[in-house]
């Protein structure tokens, strides 16, 4: 389970799709209503976002990424809560993952983000 979450992570960071298909299911839901109207996607529309992007690694920035907590609800069922950042954003992950054909995947991705604030000068 934590391998597939550090892949998650390292998907993240270094906009990498192909890693993000191995922890997704291919039927996922990445949803949100963070500021605003509820945001749901699939990962036909959702992985060519993260293709798009300049990856995190090459801007340089920092990972500030964090198992919060696993929790087993069964034996094939597991809800993650994790903190991760993009800047400008700070995301707060509630993923839900399934075993199926011997391995975890995330079923569900809900999230909330917020702006992170930048101080300047002291």
């Amino acid at each position: 389970m934590v391998a597939v979450l550090n892949d998650y992570f390292e998907g993240l960071r270094h906009s990498d799709t192909q890693r993000l298909r191995r922890v997704f299911h291919e039927q996922a839901v990445y949803a949100t209503a963070s500021h605003g109207q509820p945001l749901v996607l699939r990962m036909d529309e959702y992985l060519p976002i993260v293709d798009a992007r300049p990856s995190p690694a090459s801007k340089g920035e920092v990972g500030t990424d964090e198992i919060v907590s696993i929790e087993f609800v069964g034996h094939a069922t597991a809800l993650a809560k994790l903190r991760c950042s993009i800047l400008p954003r700070s995301f707060l992950d509630v993923l839900t993952l399934i075993h199926v054909d011997g391995h975890w995947q995330v079923i569900a991705k809900v999230f909330h983000w917020d702006e992170e604030v930048q101080v300047l000068g002291g």
